[in-house]
């Protein structure tokens, strides 16, 4: 598989505190890998050091396969981002900001219309910024990490403070780009449910440890579901499984089934009937990625 970014060991101290340790990342080229943790896990310090921004205490960085130490302008060359706020000039218009990067950027000027088009901006692209609401902003600070063209696109947090359809405007386009322009996308946010809508890869870190690391796929099938059956005597209905046999938990007044196989359940339901308990409902019970997310960061092993 071609990853686009790959880090061994990224470590990074700031005197005795360590806000990334030993980081192995790896990003497969043209995925929307969504990087997640809490506030504070060390997402930002890592994206600053893919960025260049910050020079890791130990470890190493490749990009495109080569090493960030040692080829970071032609690397960074290749790259687009968006960290913390997207910076502006309030008093210029959308077109006029993206003109003064482009001079920098040394691109041509039909550029400009193509990343406002592709952040759907076009109609807005003589206003001045001042007047835009927050999406439209942060839909501006997109289309500027765009004006180069980049390989991979670095999102830090990129729907923080957005109304729910302004969020939807940042998904949205997200979604679209890999499959549109190829590109590979790094989106980092502390909200599971903003990462289950976008991306196709997640890397989970917490205290600066990289906790889990897999397709969005695996991480879904760790939320498997449990049948719980409401009964009367439930206390009673329980252990009358267990002496038969049957795996099962008991908990808020509440039987669980472990094994839930059509045939399983069958079997423990006919079980409490002849056993002359009344069975009121059988419902199956998932466990939401949120909940999975949430033991996973606090430190809990997942079995």
């Amino acid at each position: 598989m071609e990853y686009v970014v790959k880090t061994k060991g990224l470590t990074k101290n700031f005197g005795k505190e360590k806000p990334v340790t030993g980081l192995d990342m790896k990003i497969p080229k043209g995925e929307v890998y969504g990087f997640l943790g809490p506030n504070g896990a060390g997402k930002t310090t890592t994206i600053r050091m893919l960025l260049g921004l910050m020079k890791p205490t130990t470890g190493t960085i490749h990009i495109f396969q080569k090493d960030l130490r040692k080829e970071r302008v032609n690397i960074l060359k290749r790259v687009g981002s968006l960290v913390e706020n997207p910076s502006y000039y309030p008093h210029l218009t959308a077109y006029e900001n993206l003109e003064a990067l482009r001079k920098i950027l040394g691109v041509p000027k039909k550029k400009i219309y193509e990343v406002l088009e592709i952040v759907r901006l076009s109609d807005v692209a003589n206003k001045k910024v001042k007047g835009f609401s927050l999406g439209m902003k942060q839909r501006l600070g997109i289309a500027a990490s765009l004006l180069n063209n980049p390989e991979l696109l670095i999102l830090d947090e990129p729907t923080n403070g957005l109304d729910p359809s302004g969020i939807i405007e940042i998904r949205q386009l997200i979604k679209r780009l890999p499959a549109e322009y190829g590109m590979t996308i790094l989106i980092s946010s502390h909200l599971l449910s903003e990462i289950d809508q976008m991306a196709t890869t997640v890397g989970i870190v917490t205290n600066g440890k990289m906790i889990f690391q897999d397709s969005i796929e695996v991480m879904r099938m760790l939320s498997q579901q449990k049948i719980s059956l409401k009964v009367n005597n439930s206390e009673q209905a329980w252990r009358s499984l267990l002496a038969k046999g049957i795996k099962a938990d008991y908990k808020d007044d509440t039987v669980l089934l472990s094994e839930h196989s059509n045939k399983k359940i069958a079997e423990a339901v006919r079980t409490l009937v002849q056993d002359g308990f009344s069975i009121y409902r059988v419902e199956e019970e998932k466990r939401s990625l949120e909940d999975i997310f949430l033991q996973m960061t606090r430190g809990g092993k997942e079995g």
